[in-house]
C-alpha cells in the first residue's frame, strides 16, 4: 500500500482522490492543484483501489500536458505495472485508434497525417475564387460538429455555401485517394468508426473502464460525443476543468460542456478546489470580482494561501510609448532586486499590441522574447526534409514530391513541373507511376527526364535502407541528397537554416534513441502532432497574448493595453462573458505582483485614437488604485471639473475653469491661464487648490 498517496491533498482534493464509481466533475479553479488531483487520483485508482492501469485512459490538450502529467503520475505510482497507464492528447488517442480500426471505413492503416501547412495547400489547389483560411476554417468546423461533405451539401442555402461544401466534398476525396489524413480527422474518423460499428464502441468502454479528462471546458462538439461513445458500458468519467478559464470559444470550445455536465450525465459529484496555492490574496480578490459579473458559471471563489501579498499597481500613461517606458522601468527595478527575467511575463489582448512594447525593451536593453512565433518543424528547410522522408514513405505522394521535385535545383522548372503533373493526373496515377511506366517522356525533354528519374532512383534506393533502419534514414538521406548544400546556395540567411537542419538532424537522431522500435511514419505523425507548448525557454521577460499564457505562471505579470476596445475587446457579434473569462486568466498567471496598465491614447491601424481605460479595471474592484498602488483622491475625478475650479497643466501651469463639456475623457474644458484661454482636455489636467 502507498502510504503517502494521499499526503498533502487538501480535504477537497482527497475527496476527488477518493471517489471511485461514476460522473465526477471537478471544478479546479486556477492555481488550486488540478494536476496534482488528477494524478493522484490516477495513481490511487492504480496503487490503492487495484484497477488495472490498462484499463484506464487520462486525456487532455497539449503534449507538454500529457508529459507533465505522465512524469508526475508515474511518480506516485509505487506497484510494477506491466503497462503504463495511457496518458495523451485527445489527437494522440486518434493516432492510436485509427492505427487500429481505420480498416473498418476501407482505408489502410499506412495512412499519412497532414499539418495545417499541408492541409492549406492542398486546398489551394481546389480553391480559386474563396480565400484559403476561410475554407480550412469551415472545412475544420464542419469536422468539428460531425457535418459529413453530404450533410453540408444538403444544408447549403446560397452560391457560396455549395461551393464551400463542393470544395469539402473533393478535399475530403484527395485524401482518402492518397491516403491521407488530417488534424480534424484523428477525432472525426475515431469517432465515425466508434458511431457506426457498435461492436468497436463497446469493446473500446470496456477496455477503459475509468476516463479522466483534464481543461474539460476547452472541449468541443465532437470530443464530448467522444467521451460519450467511451463510456457507453460504464459512467466513470471523471471531468476536471473551470469554466471560468473557458476562453477559446472563437475556436470552437463549447463551455456548455462543462455548464451541463450535471446534466448529461445522472448523479453526478461535483467537488470545488478554490484553494489557491499560485496568487495573493490582492490578486484573487480582483480576479474573483472580475469573474463575478458573469452569469453563465457554476460559481466558486478563490481563496489564496500565500497571504495578502502586495496590492495590484495601475500604470496609467499618455500614450504607448510612455506605457512601454514604465513598464520597462518596473522591470528594471525588479532585475535590480534580484528577480530573474523569466520569472517576469507582459500580456495583451492583441498581438498587434507588442509592438510599443517590444521598442521599449529595445530602448531598455532587456532582452525578451515574443512568443508565439513559427513553430521548429513548420520552417522552410524543414518542411522540406519532412517532404523527402514522406516521399521516401510512399513514392506516389504527389504533394510532397511538388514541394521538393526542384529541392535543391535540379533545374526542374515550373512549366516543365506543371508538364509532369497534369501528365499524371490525365492518367489519373502518380507521377511515380508515369514515370515508371515511361508516359513522361513525350511531356519533358531528354535532360529533364533524366533528372527526374535520377531523383527517384535516390528515392527508391533510401527504401530499401529504410527496411534495413528506420533509424539510419536520415543519415542516407543526407548523403544521398545534398540538403545542407541546396539552402547555402539558396538561402541569403543560411547560417540559421543550416542551424535549422542540423538541429533537425539531432531531433530525429534522439527520437529513435528514445524509442528504438519505432518506425519513420510513428516519427512523421509524432511531429505532426507536436505544438508551441514544447518551446524551451531561456532567461527572457516572456511577452505573448493572453490566451498563450493560459497554464503558465509568472512571479510578476503586467497586463498591458488595458482600455475599452482592446481588453475587453467587443467587435460585431463579441462576447463580454468570454473577455471577462479572459482577463481572468491573465490575472490568475500572477504569482506575487500584477500591474494593470492603459494608456489615453493609442497609435493603431495607422492613427491616433483617444481611448478609455477598461471597464474591467472597475468591476475587478480597481477604481481608484494609482500608480504605486495607492488611493486616488475621488475630488479629482474628471466628471467633478466645473467652471471655477482651478487646475494644474504640466506645460501651461495653473489655470482656472472658464467651462466644462462633455463627459469623462471627452471632457473638454476651457481654461484662462494667466489670461490666455486654451481648451485642453480634462485628462491632461489636475485640480489644484486655490492659489
Amino acid at each position: 500500500m502507498n502510504a503517502n498517496i494521499l499526503s498533502g491533498l487538501n480535504a477537497a482534493q482527497r475527496e476527488a482522490v477518493e471517489h471511485i464509481d461514476g460522473p465526477m466533475l471537478i471544478l479546479a479553479g486556477a492555481g488550486s492543484g488540478k494536476t496534482k488531483t488528477l494524478t493522484t487520483r490516477l495513481a490511487y485508482l492504480i496503487d490503492e483501489v487495484g484497477i488495472p492501469s490498462s484499463a484506464t485512459l487520462t486525456l487532455t490538450f497539449t503534449n507538454k500536458a500529457a508529459r507533465e502529467m505522465r512524469l508526475r503520475a508515474l511518480s506516485l505510482i509505487e506497484n510494477n505495472v506491466s503497462h503504463p497507464p495511457l496518458l495523451c492528447t485527445f489527437h494522440k488517442f486518434g493516432l492510436l485508434f485509427l492505427k487500429f480500426y481505420i480498416r473498418r471505413l476501407g482505408r489502410d492503416e499506412n495512412f499519412i497525417l497532414i499539418d495545417s501547412d499541408d492541409r492549406k495547400k492542398i486546398i489551394r489547389s481546389f480553391a480559386k475564387s474563396i480565400p484559403v483560411s476561410a475554407i480550412d476554417f469551415k472545412i475544420s468546423q464542419f469536422k468539428n460538429l460531425l457535418i459529413s461533405p453530404q450533410t453540408a451539401s444538403e444544408d447549403a442555402k446560397d452560391p457560396y455555401q455549395r461551393q464551400i461544401a463542393q470544395i469539402y466534398r473533393t478535399y475530403n476525396t484527395f485524401l482518402e485517394n492518397k491516403n491521407m489524413v488530417d488534424f480534424d480527422d484523428l477525432l472525426y474518423l475515431s469517432y465515425m468508426i466508434l458511431d457506426t460499428q457498435e461492436d468497436i464502441a463497446q469493446e473500446i468502454s470496456r477496455r477503459y473502464q475509468y476516463v479522466m479528462v483534464d481543461e474539460y471546458q476547452d472541449t468541443n462538439y465532437l470530443q464530448s460525443r467522444l467521451l460519450r461513445k467511451f463510456c457507453g458500458v460504464h459512467q466513470n468519467l471523471c471531468v476536471v476543468g473551470d469554466d471560468d478559464q473557458s476562453i477559446y470559444g472563437w475556436r470552437g470550445a463549447d463551455i456548455s460542456n462543462i455548464l451541463e455536465f450535471g446534466n448529461d450525465f445522472e448523479n453526478v459529484k461535483v467537488v470545488k478546489l478554490e484553494e489557491n496555492y499560485r496568487s495573493t490574496s490582492q490578486i484573487l480578490k480582483a480576479a474573483n470580482s472580475l469573474i463575478a459579473r458573469n452569469s453563465m458559471r457554476l460559481g466558486k471563489k478563490l481563496q489564496s494561501n500565500k497571504g495578502d501579498g502586495k496590492e495590484i499597481e495601475i500604470l496609467r500613461s499618455n500614450d504607448e510609448k510612455e506605457e512601454s517606458a514604465k513598464v520597462a522601468d518596473r522591470i528594471k527595478k525588479l532585475i535590480k532586486q534580484g528577480e530573474r527575467l523569466d520569472d517576469i511575463a507582459i500580456l495583451f489582448r492583441l498581438n498587434a499590441l507588442s509592438r510599443s512594447i517590444e521598442e521599449g525593451l529595445n530602448r531598455a536593453k532587456i532582452p525578451y522574447k515574443l512568443i508565439g512565433a513559427m513553430r521548429f518543424y513548420e520552417r522552410s528547410e524543414i518542411k522540406d526534409i519532412l517532404s523527402y522522408l514522406r516521399l521516401i514513405l510512399n513514392p506516389h505522394d504527389d504533394f510532397s514530391l511538388s514541394r521538393i521535385i526542384n529541392k535543391p535545383r535540379r533545374g526542374i522548372g515550373k512549366i516543365t513541373q506543371d508538364k509532369i503533373f497534369r501528365a499524371a493526373q490525365n492518367l489519373g496515377i502518380s507521377a511515380y507511376e508515369a514515370l515508371k511506366q515511361g508516359c513522361l517522356k513525350e511531356v519533358v525533354n531528354e535532360k529533364n527526364h533524366h533528372v527526374f528519374e535520377e531523383l527517384f532512383l535516390k528515392i527508391e534506393d533510401l527504401r530499401i535502407c529504410l527496411n534495413e533502419a528506420s533509424s539510419k534514414i536520415i543519415d542516407e538521406l543526407f548523403t544521398r541528397i545534398d540538403i545542407i548544400g541546396g539552402v547555402e546556395e539558396n538561402s541569403n540567411d543560411n547560417v540559421d537554416r543550416v542551424s535549422n537542419i542540423q538541429e533537425f538532424h539531432g531531433l530525429f537522431r534522439d527520437y529513435f534513441f528514445q524509442s528504438p522500435t519505432n518506425s519513420l511514419q510513428d516519427f512523421l505523425n509524432d511531429l505532426s502532432l507536436s505544438g508551441d507548448a514544447d518551446t524551451q525557454h531561456e532567461n527572457f521577460v516572456s511577452c505573448m497574448s493572453a490566451h498563450s499564457a493560459k497554464g503558465l505562471e509568472f512571479k510578476y505579470v503586467f497586463i498591458t493595453g488595458f482600455e475599452e476596445g482592446f481588453f475587453p475587446l467587443i467587435r460585431d457579434g463579441g462576447n463580454i462573458e468570454e473577455e471577462r473569462r479572459l482577463g481572468y486568466v491573465a490575472f490568475t498567471r500572477a504569482k506575487d505582483q500584477l500591474y494593470i496598465s492603459y494608456v489615453d491614447s493609442r497609435f493603431y491601424k495607422g492613427k491616433r485614437t483617444r481611448l478609455e481605460r477598461s471597464s474591467f479595471i472597475k468591476e475587478s474592484g480597481l477604481l481608484g488604485f494609482g500608480e504605486e498602488g495607492t488611493k486616488n483622491d475621488d475630488s479629482n475625478s474628471q466628471d467633478n471639473f466645473k467652471q471655477g475650479d482651478w487646475v494644474i497643466h504640466k506645460i501651461f501651469g495653473t489655470g482656472r475653469v472658464v467651462s466644462a463639456q462633455g463627459k469623462d475623457k471627452e471632457m473638454r474644458l476651457r481654461i484662462n491661464f494667466g489670461g490666455m484661454q486654451r481648451e485642453i482636455l480634462a485628462s491632461f489636467v489636475q485640480k489644484a487648490s486655490h492659489v
